[in-house]
């Protein structure tokens, strides 16, 4: 394995920035470091896996991931167990696992970090075998990314146009839930099974959740009326959402959930279809990622509003640069 090459992986419709550029910009940072980049595009789904095993196999010392979560999913499914370390550089919708981490959203601040050189090794997932890195969801979550996946339209303004069109008409769905020695059965507004903190876009399913402790978190919404089921989606920005009498929350490193039929789930936002019986795992430090130096607690409230003023500070700056351009 050679640490001064890496691949850098650029998915180029993920999100709404353009990619022009982006791969002379890496391969002239990281040039000065002594790191030879070499780049590849995706053109389809899966695309990412493949490339990423084809560097694992070439001999390569860290992959760069450009895109959005799913672009990062498939990356990363390839280099886990492998000391392949994982670069991110966020160029998606939501962008949950880089805004876990603290990976900054434009590009200078998310090379800086590859630049620094400091990696950590990191839990991940599986349900039924499918790897995921952030969150994996079934119930209401999973049905909002299947339509979103659907619009032509992407950002977060289509998300949350899709959350509220699919919300008027949301059944829950009855689980049986097995993990810690408990068997739970629940009738929930949605499940989700937590690396990370967050879906994206600063939406705390798991506020406390870490990438470090072996553990996934597991959080189960249930369905009280319309009124009271939409205030947890204010929980969910403000970080509050444990407190939400809603919530059912709790750490195992495994569960098995059980539903009536197979229908739709969401792994780390991607949707696909799966079985009624889904088996969830953690695999505790079977990833390595380029992490920042500085590791931030999570603080309810606090930590949204700073997300979210970063955020609003980031897409001034995206709007004075294309202003700029034009």
């Amino acid at each position: 394995m050679d640490s001064q090459r890496a691949l850098l992986i650029i998915n180029p419709i993920s999100g709404t920035a353009d990619k022009e550029g982006l791969d002379r910009y890496v391969r002239s940072r990281l040039g000065m470091r002594g790191i030879n980049v070499d780049t590849a595009w995706t053109a389809g789904s899966g695309d990412a896996t493949r490339l990423a095993n084809n560097a694992v196999r070439a001999g390569y010392g860290s992959v760069i991931a450009a895109g959005g979560d799913g672009t990062i999913n498939e990356t990363a499914a390839a280099l886990c167990h492998t000391g392949v370390a994982l670069g991110i550089i966020p160029c998606g919708s939501g962008n949950g696992l880089a805004r876990h981490i603290g990976i900054p959203l434009d590009i200078n601040g998310a090379v800086n970090i590859i630049e620094n050189g400091l990696t950590q090794d990191c839990d991940f997932g599986t349900v039924n075998g499918r790897p995921f890195f952030c969150t994996f969801g079934a119930g209401f979550d999973a049905t909002v990314s299947e339509k979103f996946a659907t619009d032509k339209q992407r950002g977060r303004m289509t998300y949350i146009k899709n959350t509220f069109r699919e919300y008027i008409n949301f059944k829950p769905t009855e689980y049986i839930i097995s993990a810690n020695g408990q068997m739970l059965t629940q009738r929930a507004f949605l499940v989700a099974a937590c690396n990370a903190s967050q879906y994206g876009n600063n939406a705390y399913i798991a506020p406390h959740a870490s990438i470090t402790d072996g553990l996934l978190d597991l959080t189960i919404i249930h369905y009280g009326n319309l009124l009271t089921t939409a205030l947890v989606g204010i929980d969910l920005l403000s970080g509050l959402i444990e407190r939400n009498m809603l919530i059912h929350t709790m750490r195992t490193a495994q569960a098995t959930i059980e539903r009536p039929e197979p229908g739709p789930v969401h792994i780390d936002g991607e949707p696909m279809w799966m079985g009624r019986r889904l088996e969830v795992e953690c695999h505790k430090h079977g990833l390595r990622i380029f992490v920042p130096e500085a590791d931030h607690p999570f603080v309810p409230i606090i930590t949204p509003v700073m997300a979210m003023m970063r955020d609003l500070r980031h897409n001034m700056e995206q709007i004075i640069k294309k202003a700029n351009l034009s």
